[in-house]
């Protein structure tokens, strides 16, 4: 932690400050104690402009005293130095405070302010306060420290009195004034009193949206959502076509979770602002993060006709089609943003991702090498590593994933997952199952027991899945990714349908709109001989995703129930996008007259 005291520059500023006493200048340099105020002189002044600074005459400082340099000072000045350098910040507290007394001189008493407000000790640090006020009484300064120390006494009113005079005693606009107040204010542990002590300097500005949109940020700093969002909304009744106001009210709309009323806040606000760019976007926005993705995609559509080039546009139109597995539409997004040269590793990635999809594996090879950096960088690591393995080089692929440093929590999980799935790959399955338990020995996961269960199938060690599978539920009984998993391992390698059935409905009433679900739901129907209701589902499965597993698996429920043509139909349809998909042909091979 630092130290006021035990620090070079204060060793500097002793000696300094044994130089003002004798009158060599007017001021001494200021250490930034933890609870200071701030300055009147802050950024704040810097925007003021050249009108304003001429209202306010320059402010005359106070005349300060001769002053021998005697014993007795120089003597409480040493004592305080060094009693400072030793964390004894009590004794150099008394000491200052005492010369503030008898010297009466500004510097000293400014001095022997900070020194007190340092050390938190705000009995002294309100009697040298009022000494300097009474020294200096315009000094802003001094009315800051004042207006904390009567805050924390409970003494409103006098808070106020404080505050009164800094306003007209700082430059600037009113707003850029209460931003100032709320910067050395906004520190204070009795946030309550902060806000009534605000809310009493309004009184009289309550007409002034400015002011108001001022006050609304600082509560919503303190905390006060609600009053933030109270006081936004009056600013709108003044200002509607205020577009700062909008966005921040939307924000924090947003922050204390009422989004739905963000939206037809938006929505109504749209009605008339068609062409409001920024508006429009945080509407798009909005209904991306409800998952209303077919909406969110058309507004930004229309944000970008009217800006073709803009690269968050683009950028949020490339996801949207990506997540809805339109990928010609997405590669398009990410291409412009590459040519425009903006978000270059994260369109790379996307790129790399698409042409992987596409199984063009040098392609997506290149793309992923092309990611230097950004939030996706670990993961084209990875993944490229695991292209490395479907090319067929294993050891190189190996050799990669482990040279990637394993670091703790999800990075973690990735590259054990990342090795295990190449080993998998290449059928070398025990040496898979060596990595997953050597890596849950050290630091069990419910990610970690997943990826060994599903192993664990593939090596017909149904014991080893449904252990792993129920230690999940166990810990999180609404799993639904486990849930479903051991229901249609279940009823498709076991007669044990009534159970089956039971794990696949809990995911199902858990996520209804999830296609692997609604997959393993029609399939495990189809095994109870319930064709009907198995089909009903397996179809819901295959508009939601076009899956050669669910193209199999319902097909093949057409078949048993003789519809045949039907099951023709699907099968080949599928086989246009997967001709080499191993399920369709096992299943087309096992039907095949």
């Amino acid at each position: 932690m630092f130290s006021f005291f035990n620090n070079k520059r204060f060793r500097y500023l002793a000696i300094l400050f044994l130089v003002l006493l004798l009158g060599a200048c007017a001021g001494i340099p200021q250490e930034q104690a933890p609870e200071q105020v701030a300055d009147s002189d802050n950024n704040v002044e810097s925007q003021a402009t050249e009108e304003e600074e001429q209202s306010i005459p320059e402010r005359i400082l106070p005349k300060r005293p001769d002053i021998e340099l005697t014993e007795d000072i120089l003597f409480k000045v040493l004592v305080a130095e060094i009693a400072g350098q030793r964390g004894k910040i009590d004794i150099a507290v008394e000491n200052y405070l005492e010369l503030a007394r008898t010297t009466r001189d500004p510097v000293v008493v400014e001095r022997a302010t900070r020194v007190a407000i340092y050390a938190r000790n705000n009995e002294a640090a309100y009697e040298a306060a009022q000494l300097w006020l009474e020294l200096d009484p315009k000094s802003p300064d001094a009315h800051q420290v004042l207006t904390v120390m009567t805050l924390r006494q409970g003494n409103i009113d006098q808070a106020l009195h404080h505050l009164e005079i800094i306003l007209e005693a700082s430059k600037g606009q009113l707003d850029q004034k209460l931003w100032m107040i709320a910067n050395f204010l906004g520190r204070e542990e009795d946030q309550a009193a902060v806000m009534l002590l605000m809310e009493r300097l309004m009184e009289n500005h309550m007409d002034d949206a400015d002011a108001m949109y001022a006050f609304a940020n600082v509560s919503a700093r303190m905390g006060n959502i609600d009053r933030a969002t109270s006081l936004l909304e009056r600013v709108l009744e003044l200002k509607p076509e205020n577009e700062a106001v909008a966005l921040t009210y939307i924000a924090l709309l947003q922050k204390s979770g009422e989004i739905n009323t963000a939206l037809k806040w938006l929505e109504t606000a749209l009605n008339d602002r068609k062409d409001d760019f920024n508006l429009r976007m945080a509407y798009a926005r909005l209904l991306t993060e409800v998952k209303r993705f077919d909406d969110a995609r058309d507004q930004f559509k229309k944000l970008s006709d009217k800006a073709p080039d803009n690269v968050d546009v683009l950028y949020a139109l490339g996801l949207l089609h990506l997540q809805i597995n339109k990928l010609d539409e997405a590669e398009q997004y990410f291409l412009q943003l590459s040519k425009l040269k903006k978000h270059v590793f994260d369109s790379n990635y996307y790129l790399a991702r698409i042409a992987e999809e596409k199984d063009e594996l040098e392609k997506a090879s290149d793309l992923y090498q092309g990611v230097h950096g950004g939030a996706n960088y670990f993961d084209a690591r990875v993944r490229l590593s695991l292209i490395l393995a479907k090319q067929g080089d294993i050891d190189k692929a190996l050799t990669n994933i482990r040279s990637i440093q394993k670091s703790k929590g999800i990075n973690r999980l990735i590259l054990i997952q990342a090795e295990g799935e190449i080993l998998t790959e290449i059928k070398r399955y025990q040496e898979a199952m060596d990595v997953y338990n050597k890596a849950i020995e050290e630091e069990s996961h419910p990610d970690l027991l997943y990826s060994r269960a599903m192993l664990a199938e593939k090596m017909d060690r149904l014991d080893i899945l449904e252990a792993d599978l129920k230690a999940i539920l166990e810990k999180d009984e609404n799993n639904a990714t486990a849930l479903n998993a051991l229901g249609y391992t279940l009823a498709d390698r076991t007669d044990r349908y009534e159970e089956a059935y039971a794990y696949i409905k809990r995911a199902y009433e858990i996520s209804p709109s999830d296609f692997y679900i609604l997959d393993s739901l029609g399939w495990v129907l189809y095994r109870m001989g319930k064709l009907d209701e198995a089909v009903a589902y397996l179809q819901q499965a295959l508009e939601l995703r076009n899956d050669p597993e669910i193209a199999a698996h319902l097909g093949e429920v057409f078949w048993v129930m003789g519809n045949k043509k039907a099951a023709k139909e699907i099968w080949e349809t599928a086989l246009k996008g997967t001709p080499t998909d191993h399920r369709l042909l096992e299943v087309i091979e096992r039907f095949k007259p």
